[in-house]
């Protein structure tokens, strides 16, 4: 049986939407990935863009309020923003609420003078996920926070 985990941040626009094609990617025979947003803000272009150059389509995913979500039983809740993790309702059941801090490509490159400098951004962090999601579920099983 898969690992059920949801990956939550404020918008489900950038950070969790990575997260969840990545742990499909790399992890789909062992995690049953998802992700949502305290708010709905669609889908970030540069995230897709910045998963694409690493050979993931995140293109199809869309963004969905945790709302959406309150009929599935996770077995983990992974915060990836600190204003989720501050929001983060409870979950019944056995989900376990971890909080693994990353940055906010977005915000990082507001003050980017074109796409490509803001794309620096962008593949950090989302190397910064891949990196993550590889120990998971092994390390899904105790606090994280960064």
């Amino acid at each position: 049986m898969k690992t059920k985990i949801l990956f939550l941040c404020t918008g489900n626009s950038c950070r969790s939407q990575m997260a969840e094609g990545w742990a499909c990617y790399l992890k789909g025979d062992s995690i049953d990935a998802w992700s949502a947003g305290i708010e709905q803000h669609g889908l970030n272009p540069l995230a897709v863009k910045a998963m694409a150059e690493a050979g993931v389509d995140i293109s199809g995913q869309t963004s969905k309020l945790i709302a959406d979500l309150e009929e599935q039983d996770f077995d983990s809740v992974i915060t990836v923003c600190d204003n989720a993790h501050e929001s983060c309702p409870i979950f019944p059941g056995k989900a376990r609420i971890i909080h693994r801090r990353f940055d906010d490509p977005p915000r990082l490159a507001a003050g980017a003078a074109n796409e490509e400098e803001a794309m620096v951004y962008y593949r950090r962090v989302r190397d910064e996920i891949r990196d993550f999601v590889k120990q998971l579920p092994g390390n899904a099983k105790k606090t994280i926070d960064k």
